[in-house]
């Protein structure tokens, strides 16, 4: 039988509601195009964003840029700074640190976070910090939450003003340390969450990112090995208790939260820094999709946008495979309902969830794998606007 997506269809297959089309609101294949007059922000979305020209020593955007949100991982830029700081000229950074704050600069680890935020004063770090810089919205975790580094308020004003001493004041050993990890940021964090959402979604390479998520959210499911569960995350360092009610003067500390920083272009031209929060009960994938619809929308002249079409996807645990096949082993798991880039398309082995079979795949070039079609939201097997691999 003919594969027919139709909406109520797909509500049926999906498991407890969480995993539904990510494109349920918005027509379904969106081909990249020049970024919009105006920035996107999703329905339900609070946003703080800035895009800084560092060639023309211009803003290109900005949105609520002294907005505070909780920083999330973000924080981890300061808390590599602060080890940094005076370091000298000749400094290189001892083995036993550089196997901690590479981990946590590509991949988000949170155990070195914990280490550095107990080893060097907590809440200090980020007061010094915030002098050192001349940040106008930092501030420490609040009262009751000393441990929690990811509760530490930032702005997107201030992350483009920490970026810009990375990149134009720090001594070259730090700059090349600090971006050189951003840059070989991995897909899968290390709590299996998929952190290459935002900024790198959103343009081509080169670019470096520093990415922060924090709320209830479903286990990551990034990796060959992820989990496959859907309860909430333990609670951490980055994300503080699961059931946080209370906010601290202007910082949300109860809608959950997903941010993208970093820098695009040749020679790190812009500074770009998005922070935003989503509706309770928002699923990772939903909160993946928006920021990354979000950051499309930004003016980055000149920036290169991949190429293809962007695709709502549904149901749980959706593989990327290595071929259009399910004979190897996945690459990897998509969020549940999250949107896709689509690069091209081609027939392969027949997928079945009944009552509908598909032998479409589609290639997913920023995953450097392919899915079923059967997972993709679209009126029929084959996609109707995206060309033949």
């Amino acid at each position: 039988m003919r594969r027919r997506l139709l909406a109520t269809a797909a509500t049926l297959l999906l498991v407890g509601g969480v995993a539904g089309s990510a494109a349920a609101d918005a027509p379904t294949a969106r081909p990249p195009q020049a970024a919009p007059a105006a920035v996107q922000v999703p329905n339900g979305v609070t946003a703080g964003a800035a895009v800084f020209d560092r060639q023309t020593g211009t803003f290109t955007e900005q949105l609520n840029t002294s907005a505070r949100f909780r920083s999330a991982s973000v924080v981890k830029l300061l808390l590599a700074l602060d080890f940094l700081w005076n370091r000298g000229p000749d400094y290189t950074v001892p083995a036993a640190d550089r196997a901690l704050l590479e981990p946590m600069l590509r991949s988000s680890y949170d155990d070195a976070a914990d280490h550095y935020w107990v080893e060097n004063g907590q809440a200090a770090i980020i007061t010094r910090m915030a002098g050192r810089l001349g940040l106008q919205d930092t501030a420490p975790p609040p009262t009751g939450y000393e441990g929690y580094w990811g509760y530490t308020s930032l702005s997107a004003r201030d992350t483009v003003t920490i970026y810009r001493y990375l990149l134009d004041s720090a001594p070259g050993p730090v700059r090349d340390f600090v971006m050189g990890n951003l840059r070989r940021s991995t897909r899968c964090a290390s709590d299996h969450f998929d952190q290459h959402f935002g900024v790198a979604g959103a343009f081509e390479k080169p670019w470096a990112v520093k990415q922060g998520w924090s709320g209830s959210y479903e286990e990551g499911t990034c990796g060959t090995g992820a989990s496959t569960t859907t309860s909430s995350r333990t609670a951490s360092g980055a994300q503080g208790p699961a059931q946080a009610t209370v906010t601290a003067a202007d910082v949300d500390l109860t809608r959950p939260a997903l941010h993208s920083t970093g820098t695009v272009g040749a020679g790190d031209r812009f500074i770009v820094a998005v922070f935003t929060l989503h509706p309770l009960g928002t699923s990772y994938g939903k909160a993946y999709t928006d920021i990354g619809r979000l950051t499309r929308s930004l003016n980055v002249p000149g920036a290169a946008r991949p190429a293809g079409w962007w695709y709502g996807t549904w149901s749980e645990h959706v593989n990327v495979r290595p071929d259009p096949s399910t004979s190897n082993s996945r690459i990897t798991r998509l969020p549940a309902g999250v949107e896709v880039l689509v690069g091209c398309q081609k027939r392969g082995q027949e997928v079945s969830v009944p009552p509908y079979t598909n032998d479409w795949w589609a290639y997913l070039p920023q995953y450097g794998g392919w899915i079923s079609n059967i997972y993709i939201s679209s009126p029929d097997n084959r996609l109707p606007d995206v060309k033949d691999c």
